[in-house]
């Protein structure tokens, strides 16, 4: 779940908390409240999310595809389903 706090105690940085989808934890300090903000978001463009996720997201969407042709009739009963 991704999560950020971004704190600041008078005449310290700013403290930078972020947290990846995948509940990695990264924190950092810096002098600028914007510093602080593109680095969140530079961490969560960049995260990494894990293969076997992505591989049953993409078996979801293969298997909605096909039922979606069904539904239609678009399969011709071909074993590979390639018409």
């Amino acid at each position: 779940m991704r999560n950020f706090k971004i704190t600041r105690k008078k005449g310290e940085w700013y403290n930078a908390e972020v947290t990846t989808t995948n509940g990695e934890k990264y924190q950092n300090y810096f002098e600028h409240a914007n510093e602080a903000n593109d680095w969140i978001y530079y961490i969560w463009e960049n995260e990494e999310f894990y293969e076997q996720d992505s591989m049953e997201l993409l078996a979801n969407a293969i298997w909605g595809c096909t039922k979606l042709d069904e539904e239609l009739g678009l399969l011709k009963g071909n074993e590979d389903n390639l018409d």
